[in-house]
């Protein structure tokens, strides 16, 4: 049930985690959410934006479990409240992991530990791929990949 992905991107992992960390940039590839965390181990993470419950809504929140800037961020997710109301008893880890490789910035997302019937597992295998595919357009032109959102 583990998902895993590799990705190239020309541009460093300086380039590459601000778009994980920097709001005007997250915004542009998670569906306009900002990350609302302090990304010390053991510390929430929120991604919040426009949604169900307006302006604010949490869409998925958790746990730091790793934070290393420019290279690791490792979470533990709950689907928002919003969404279901057993949201703190279904759980997953996504793992990012950036290194430099050659001449380009090779990032790993692994998203594992699923818990048993999670109700997002089979969109999460398409939605990684959007996401990562904007990462990457992102970073290398500057220019908001357009999905439809």
């Amino acid at each position: 049930m583990d998902l895993s992905y590799h990705f190239y991107i020309d541009g460093s992992p300086e380039q590459v985690w601000e778009v994980f960390v920097t709001p005007e940039k997250t915004r542009k590839i998670f569906f306009d959410c900002v990350i609302d965390s302090s990304y010390v181990p053991g510390e929430s993470i929120r991604f919040i934006g426009p949604g169900n419950d307006g302006e604010q809504t949490v869409h998925i929140y958790g746990e730091v479990l790793e934070y290393e800037p420019n290279r690791i961020l490792s979470y533990i997710e709950h689907p928002g409240p919003t969404y279901y109301p057993n949201h703190a008893d279904i759980t997953t880890r996504v793992t990012i992991k950036l290194e430099p490789f050659a001449g380009c910035t090779k990032l790993t997302l692994i998203n594992d530990q699923w818990v048993d019937n999670h109700p997002s597992y089979e969109k999460a295998d398409p939605a990684w791929w959007m996401l990562l595919s904007a990462i990457k357009t992102f970073v290398e032109t500057g220019k908001k990949l357009d999905l439809g959102w």
